[in-house]
């Protein structure tokens, strides 16, 4: 059994003692955003996975330092990871919600969408193959939207759990339809196999739809929780 935590918190203010949290590489990227809300998801996303990751090594927040080198380019802008400790990470963030994703060395991909986006044909043959878009011709309307953000998050965790996003081109992968649980049916990228890979649906509240995936054969248990904890 693959263990995964999930972590969810609204974005946080930029206080000191948060942007105290960042280095170097992390306050340049922090600046370089434009609009504030995209400032404070970012900040949120390294605090909660900086809280998260020292509570498992046994350190500070403050103590922990990410490497997020790309593997094509060497930026820093890659998944963060602490080498050497034993856990992947994954981060996502939409609207009001930033998620952090955690397990124990297996490759994790979480992804948060707010389904307040208006999901036209255009959108749905973007990211749907013939497969999939099949399943929605007898829905309703809010149940095709709901079915459309479903699919997406669930490719969208996929594709971050191999470390390679987007340059998997969504309509390669074909999930599981309205009403079957989340999995991987088939895949035309050797980047994923159906065999070794687990997709589960989360719960990021009203208004937001969620999915992490990792890359194993096991079956997979996920724990979600709020962060700062009540």
């Amino acid at each position: 059994m693959i263990e995964c935590a999930v972590w969810w918190a609204v974005p946080l203010p930029d206080e000191p003692e948060y942007l105290a949290l960042l280095d170097d590489a992390e306050r340049g990227r922090y600046r370089a955003y434009r609009r504030e809300i995209d400032r404070q998801r970012f900040l949120t996303g390294r605090v909660l996975a900086k809280t998260v990751a020292g509570d498992l090594l046994g350190r500070a927040a403050a103590d922990v330092t990410f490497d997020a080198a790309c593997d094509d380019c060497g930026k820093p802008h890659g998944r963060p990871r602490v080498p050497g400790a034993g856990f992947e990470l994954s981060i996502s963030h939409s609207g009001e919600r930033v998620g952090v994703a955690v397990t124990s060395g297996v490759p994790v991909g979480l992804d948060v969408e707010a389904t307040t986006r208006r999901v036209d044909d255009s959108l749905i043959r973007y990211a749907l193959n013939e497969t999939e878009r099949a399943t929605l011709a007898d829905l309703t309307e809010p149940e095709r939207v709901a079915a459309f953000f479903r699919f997406w998050t669930g490719k969208e965790a996929l594709m971050k759990a191999t470390g390679r996003g987007l340059r998997i081109p969504l309509r390669s992968l074909t999930l599981a339809g309205p009403g079957d649980p989340p999995r991987l049916v088939a895949s035309a990228d050797p980047a994923l196999n159906p065999a070794r890979t687990r997709l589960a649906d989360l719960d990021p509240g009203e208004g937001y739809r969620a999915a992490v995936a990792v890359l194993a054969e096991q079956e997979l248990r996920v724990t979600e929780r709020w962060w700062p904890t009540p």
